[in-house]
């Protein structure tokens, strides 16, 4: 390594962050990078631990002590060469990812994780700042077509892929623009959405054909795209939210956190709501059920829209601030994890659940919720058993559903082909071959896999294009 001693001479140093009275009045990105010197020493603690069990906790198995090292030395432009070798959009996850990779870290053992994240960010920028990412083109087309419906992480890494091995590549998004909910569903104060016209600036270039505003199974028929195409991908990510099912569920203000989310990403970009029907949580008592990223993205939005309060739920019990990592390492720990949106003034509440909708002329006034023990039977089962006498009265005008999603939409696509799924509704396919119950099509991402983050979805992309290639050539130089 560059410095053997670096993990004991440099202290943790991560990014900080606008104030919270600056950044709540705008939507855009507030985390400030690292100064160059104090990001080289971050580099530099990357210590010789001879097994690197951050290679473990990254599913794109990025090779991140090569770049460390290579961010200790200043060689910024090699360090973006490898990063980039195992991950087509690191300015995605550097923003977006719970870095499993850090929990994984050696150096995490004493709680002072390689702030791995900020440092994989910080070498993509660069590397944009400096003109480094350039498209890569193959002269050499291969003829076949392969076609991928969805523009998410999965859909777009396992675009590009192809498209750098010579297939001619059409992708399908049924929104106006490209990156699924990395675009609709991440909001740009965590992420802003420049950052992928320019990715989709390069795959143009490489040979990548755009269809947006086409919703395969209704704009065009299933059968129309498969007389046209050697291969499908299906790439469309999990959609069905996890809904409430309790009295009063009916009541207006009661609303899907992703409706609430995607439309506040069209505001900000411009675009017309595809939500005729306005989700404000302007001058209103906000209510967040779900203790999720997207809750907490939900927690983040509402203050910028001017909520007058804002409270998350969990049914969950309250997990520790502190682990034992000598149980727990290098594995993703169960721990108390505030984000950015709960530091700007979020109230939080665990082992509650909602039982009851409170309505006014069926306008929504407030929740019953009753506080609830996780308890385990003599088989090990985990139930919910509700506490006596701890029932309670939130009011509330505006109620997010933030719970999760079950599997893809059924409706249309999934059922026009007749695809089989597995247990949980995904489309059923494998990690090995990714290949559906239909000859030729090809499934990765949420929509096989179920929900999950990012950094997943691209892992699945780039390994479904490897698939996809070996497929339609007999061979592939697509890595693992």
């Amino acid at each position: 390594m560059g410095k053997i001693t670096g993990f004991i001479d440099f202290s943790l140093k991560d990014r900080d962050s606008r104030p919270v009275a600056d950044r709540t009045k705008d939507y855009n990105e507030f985390v400030l990078p690292l100064p160059k010197e104090e990001l080289r020493k971050q580099g530099g603690r990357c210590m010789d631990c001879g097994i690197p069990y951050c290679h473990q906790g990254c599913p794109v198995n990025n090779i991140i002590p090569d770049w460390n090292d290579l961010v200790y030395k200043g060689d910024i432009k090699e360090a973006s060469k490898v990063l980039l070798s195992t991950n087509n959009f690191p300015e995605f996850t550097g923003r977006i990812c719970p870095a499993p990779c850090q929990e994984a870290c050696t150096l995490n053992i004493d709680d002072k994780p390689v702030t791995i994240k900020t440092i994989e960010c910080q070498i993509i920028d660069d590397a944009w700042a400096e003109g480094w990412v350039i498209p890569e083109i193959n002269a050499e087309k291969t003829g076949k077509v392969v076609s991928i419906i969805g523009s998410g992480p999965a859909g777009m890494a396992c675009a590009q892929q192809l498209a750098r091995v010579g297939h001619t590549v059409k992708l399908y998004e049924k929104n106006q623009k490209i990156g699924g909910l990395l675009r609709y569903g991440i909001p740009d104060f965590k992420m802003e959405k420049h950052l992928i016209d320019r990715r989709v600036d390069q795959m143009e270039r490489e040979g990548v054909e755009f269809y947006t505003g086409v919703n395969v199974g209704a704009d065009i028929s299933v059968q129309e795209l498969q007389s046209k195409s050697d291969s499908i991908v299906l790439a469309g990510g999990s959609e069905t939210p996890r809904d409430l099912e309790i009295p009063g569920r009916q009541s207006e203000g009661i609303e899907f956190a992703m409706d609430f989310l995607v439309q506040q990403n069209q505001r900000v970009s411009g675009e017309t709501l595809s939500n005729k029907r306005e989700i404000l949580a302007t001058n209103k008592r906000v209510v967040v059920i779900g203790g999720g990223d997207t809750g907490s993205d939900c927690v983040g939005t509402s203050f910028r829209q001017g909520a007058k309060s804002v409270l998350q739920l969990e049914i969950m019990p309250k997990p520790p601030t502190k682990v034992d990592v000598a149980i727990t390492w290098p594995n993703w720990p169960m721990k108390l994890r505030t984000s950015s949106s709960h530091e700007e003034g979020a109230d939080r509440d665990w082992s509650i659940t909602t039982k009851n909708i409170q309505s006014r002329n069926n306008q929504l006034s407030g929740l019953e919720l009753q506080k609830v023990e996780w308890q385990r039977d003599a088989n090990g089962k985990m139930s919910i058993v509700e506490v006596p006498k701890s029932e309670q009265l939130v009011e509330a005008d505006l109620v997010l559903l933030a719970m999760g999603f079950l599997h893809p939409r059924h409706e249309g696509l999934i059922k026009l082909l007749g695809i089989d799924l597995d247990n949980n509704g995904n489309v059923k396919a494998n990690t090995v071959d990714y290949k559906t119950s239909i000859p030729g099509i090809f499934s990765a991402g949420d929509m096989r896999r179920g929900q999950s983050l990012v950094v997943w979805a691209i892992r699945e992309g780039r390994q479904c294009a490897r698939a996809v290639d070996q497929y339609l050539m007999g061979a592939t130089v697509l890595p693992l």
